[in-house]
């Protein structure tokens, strides 16, 4: 029995189409078999799923699974076919030659389907070796190949190794070299700080030997020169450390790549030797679709030897900056030096020169003590020549003044008169000419005490200079550092 329906791929409840291979139908067999089973156009109005066949295979397996609805199962009772048995009507036979015909039929497609498993066993067994021999030629060719690539793997770590070694070299002398350089920057501290002592010690110098002299240029001059020398070690030390820095950036790429090489090297070389019986063989399905190669061997090759090529260039960089942080050493060791000398040389100088200045007015201060003490001495004996004099002046005075009481006619005008008058005129002017004489000393004493003030002042000051250029400041210079410390050796 079975029930009518419809879904979206399958119209039950009509005629099945008959293959092709079976034998033809009779016609009296299609007539009945319209005329008995009528056509029902059902639609899908019914309380079924969208899809009835689910529920039918479901049916199938669960007779006991009844349908959905009343409705649904009336439908279903309506729907149902009669059986064969209830037939009117019998299915005509086949004929003999039809018989006939389908033996030989068997036959021939019998004799063919050996002929063509014979020729298939055959050409199965060519087919066999062929392609035996051509995956062994083509085995042969890959382990070929995976050997000449294991050689270019291996030629090419021995260059990374090579230029590696040369690299870690080049950056272990770069940085001693660096090193070298950080003590020479940090001994010119010492000379910098001396000449700005100095400078400042010379400062304190009193009166007119507060001068810009050859000293002060020669000083200012060093503090030039040793801030310049530090300005080109600072610059050749960032680029030193620059060059550390590119350096290690290329040793690390060829650590990088040497890493990568090792491992390809590791593994192509196992690849190498695998054989069909070799352990650890097995199948990976689909592998051969995956391709993750990212370059080919040119691109390979080139990007080693673009490593190759960048480390020998920065290797090169490296050389020349050590060769100029060598020569900078040299010579900055050699400016500060030289000027160095010169400033002692000035100091040398400039200090023979005081002391020749100090001696001299040394002199100076002593003649001027001892013309202070004759002056003084010239002074006494005017003073004592004014008071003889007096004594003289009394006298004519006096005897003009007792004169001057005579009587009458005795006051005459004689030459006792005129001798005593023209007496008191000539004593009165000794006595002025020595008073305007001791007047003169004793400016000439004033004169001479303010040029020893002066003298002795200008010696202090000498001395002070002296004490400042001689004992402070060629003090300190003996501290300066020798070429040793000054190229970073020390």
């Amino acid at each position: 029995m079975e029930l009518l329906g419809s879904t979206l791929t399958a119209t039950y409840a009509h005629t099945r189409p008959t293959p092709t291979n079976f034998l033809p139908a009779i016609s009296t067999l299609t007539s009945s078999y319209r005329d008995r089973f009528p056509h029902y156009n059902l639609t899908h109005r019914l309380s079924l799923p969208w899809r009835p066949s689910t529920y039918y295979k479901a049916a199938s397996n669960w007779p006991t699974l009844g349908p959905y609805c009343t409705r649904s199962q009336k439908v279903a009772e309506n729907t149902m076919l009669p059986f064969i048995s209830n037939r009117t009507t019998h299915f005509t036979r086949y004929t003999p030659d039809d018989w006939y015909r389908s033996n030989l039929t068997n036959y021939v497609e019998s004799n063919t389907s050996r002929h063509n498993s014979e020729r298939l066993r055959v050409d199965t067994s060519r087919l066999i070796q062929d392609k035996y021999q051509e995956i062994r030629k083509t085995q042969a060719d890959s382990t070929q190949n995976l050997g000449e690539r294991v050689n270019d793997i291996g030629f090419w770590k021995s260059e990374i190794t090579h230029e590696l070694d040369a690299m870690i070299g080049e950056t272990n002398e770069l940085t001693d070299v660096k090193k070298k350089l950080e003590r020479a920057l940090m001994e010119t501290e010492a000379p910098l700080q001396v000449a700005r002592e100095c400078l400042f010690h010379r400062e304190k110098r009193m009166g007119i030997d507060l001068v810009h002299d050859e000293v002060e240029i020669e000083l200012l001059t060093e503090v030039d020169i040793i801030l310049c020398c530090q300005e080109r070690m600072k610059l050749h030390l960032d680029k030193a450390i620059a060059q550390l820095a590119a350096n290690r950036a290329s040793q690390h790429e060829l650590e990088k790549d040497l890493s990568n090489k090792q491992t390809a090297y590791r593994i192509d070389d196992k690849c190498h030797h695998l054989r069909n019986t070799s352990q650890g063989i097995s199948y990976f399905r689909g592998v051969e679709r995956v391709d993750a190669t990212i370059s080919v061997p040119e691109s390979w090759a080139k990007f080693t030897d673009d490593n190759i090529l960048r480390s020998q260039s920065e290797r090169a960089a490296s050389t020349k900056m050590r060769d100029d942080i060598q020569n900078l050493l040299v010579v900055t060791a050699n400016e500060m030096w030289n000027q160095f000398n010169k400033v002692n040389l000035a100091f040398t100088n400039r200090i023979a020169e005081t002391a020749d200045a100090k001696n001299k007015i040394q002199i100076h201060l002593a003649k001027t003590l001892q013309e202070i003490f004759q002056t003084e001495m010239t002074i006494e004996s005017i003073k004592k020549a004014i008071k003889e004099k007096s004594a003289f002046l009394k006298v004519a005075q006096t005897r003009l003044d007792e004169r001057t009481r005579r009587p009458n006619i005795e006051l005459c005008r004689d030459m006792a008169q005129l001798r005593l008058v023209n007496e008191v005129y000539e004593v009165d002017d000794a006595i002025q000419t020595l008073q305007q004489r001791l007047r003169d000393a004793e400016n000439t004493l004033q004169s001479l005490v303010h040029t020893k003030a002066t003298l002795e002042h200008d010696l202090a000051v000498k001395a002070n200079t002296l004490y400042i250029d001689q004992e402070k400041c060629m003090s300190m210079r003996r501290s300066f550092p020798n070429t040793l410390r000054l190229v970073g050796f020390c």
